[in-house]
């Protein structure tokens, strides 16, 4: 069974937008993600940054490049619910570390924030269902 055929097997909320839907979005918030990360990844190794304000872009990064693996490879529902919650708070915590230091950059997280809320609430509500 292909991934897809998995994933439309699913118990989903009558709200789950389609997949090509969240495919646009997440094309959309990568470039931002990219530019964000990028910058803060380079000020701490310029050490204009300290480690310790890079960390949850980092944990952040692992965790959400982790996410189609273990939902699609693996289609464990429990464990990519953890991961998105990785995901969810690694957000706030890079939100909050970075804001002192460069405000803008904690600002432009906010379309990711509000869309892994999003995806959040989809990922536990399926896996609860499933």
């Amino acid at each position: 069974m292909t991934w897809i055929e998995w994933y439309n097997g699913l118990d989903k909320p009558s709200w789950t937008p389609a997949p090509g839907t969240i495919g646009l979005i997440w094309q959309l918030l990568y470039p931002v993600i990219i530019v964000t990360f990028g910058f803060v990844f380079v000020q701490a190794f310029r050490k204009r940054l300290p480690w310790l304000v890079a960390l949850p872009f980092a944990i952040n990064l692992v965790a959400n490049l982790s996410f189609t693996p273990i939902q699609f490879g693996l289609r464990n529902l429990p464990l990519a619910a953890v991961d998105i919650l990785i995901v969810w708070s690694t957000i706030l915590w890079m939100m909050f570390a970075i804001w002192k230091h460069y405000r803008l950059i904690a600002v432009a997280q906010i379309p990711y924030l509000i869309w892994v809320s999003i995806a959040t609430t989809l990922q536990l509500a399926i896996t609860w269902n499933n």
